[in-house]
């Protein structure tokens, strides 16, 4: 019995180790188990905070973006034309920006597109909308400015690959107004920028306009009719012309000016657009800066070689002046009596 006992407790003591093993199996089936477990959990966890945010971004998205606001991120500023003309090359991969200078004849475009294009990025080519054909229509406008847009317009000012920018300038008068929403709605469709030049003086301009209407016809300049002009001979050859003024139709001149000025800013409202004063340039050429942030181009020191032509005072100008000084004197246009620059 005693050795019953002994084998007993001996083979308790084999079997002992046994339980011991147990434990760590049971442990490690549970220890996977929770692993596993968590990790579902974990899944579970992370697809609902996945769905709860994109519904978050969702909702802010469209409750702030009113439904009347242009959607800057669906108008393309930048854009990589593909002439059909030439290889942009190496360039192919550089942004142009589209732009267009809306202004009024005399009002300082000229010398303003002179600066534009002393940027070795810059394309302005001129007033291509002065001939007739190219504004007979809208469809006719429309291809035109795709002409222009793709880099397959050529001019003095093309400087073809490498433009960082590229556009002309348009006077209202020719055909802009008259298809102001189609030219609108082309301008926010392909991302062009229109930069809006106006004066300031009403006055200086009409003094300008009468100017060089007369020297279409009698060619002051040796035979020849220069709207703008490089050097001072020729610039105090030209004002030495002064023209007469009709001051019964002045004021109501000078208010027809003005309306149809609003009325350019208000049908492109719609539009990426700045708005310009000859005589700011004048006084502050860092107003430049502004215009060169505006079409995102490199700042670089911009010049011209255009020289003014009617410098100094009004007075010394216009031949009926004591008339035009009555006229103005005590209305909202006796600003312009004065010198501004």
């Amino acid at each position: 019995m005693a050795e019953y006992i002994w084998v007993f407790n001996k083979e308790s003591l084999i079997i002992k180790p046994a339980p011991k093993k147990s434990p760590l199996f049971l442990r490690m089936i549970v220890l996977m188990f929770a692993m596993v477990f968590g990790v579902y959990i974990c899944l579970i966890c992370l697809k609902q905070i996945s769905v709860e945010t994109m519904t978050k971004f969702e909702s802010i998205k469209v409750i702030g973006r009113p439904p009347h606001e242009t959607k800057p991120l669906e108008i393309p500023f930048k854009h990589y034309p593909i002439p059909e003309t030439f290889n942009r090359a190496e360039c192919a991969h550089n942004p142009v920006r589209f732009f267009t200078i809306l202004s009024m004849q005399r009002s300082g475009s000229g010398w303003f597109e002179s600066l534009l294009n002393s940027h070795k990025n810059v394309s302005s080519n001129g007033e291509i909308f002065s001939v007739k054909d190219r504004r007979s229509n809208i469809s006719s406008i429309v291809q035109t400015l795709d002409k222009v847009y793709n880099l397959d317009w050529f001019s003095s000012a093309s400087k073809n690959e490498c433009s960082a920018a590229t556009g002309f300038k348009w006077m209202l008068n020719q055909g802009l107004m008259d298809h102001h929403e189609e030219i609108a709605e082309y301008f926010n469709r392909r991302g062009v920028s229109a930069i809006f030049l106006f004066r300031r003086n009403l006055l200086r301009r009409m003094v300008s306009v009468l100017a060089n209407s007369y020297d279409r016809y009698a060619k002051l300049l040796n035979g020849t009719h220069k709207s703008h002009v490089h050097s001072e001979k020729e610039a105090d050859t030209l004002s030495k012309y002064k023209p007469m003024i009709n001051c019964t139709k002045l004021i109501t001149d000078l208010k027809e000016m003005e309306l149809t000025a609003a009325k350019a800013i208000e049908y492109f409202n719609s539009t990426r657009h700045m708005v310009l004063y000859y005589e700011d340039i004048v006084r502050n050429r860092t107003v430049l800066k502004d215009v060169e942030e505006f079409l995102r181009i490199p700042k670089k020191r911009l010049k011209s070689h255009q020289v003014k032509i009617h410098n100094g005072p009004l007075a010394d100008h216009i031949r009926n002046w004591d008339d035009v000084k009555t006229t103005l004197t005590g209305t909202p246009y006796e600003d312009f009596l004065h010198a501004d620059y």
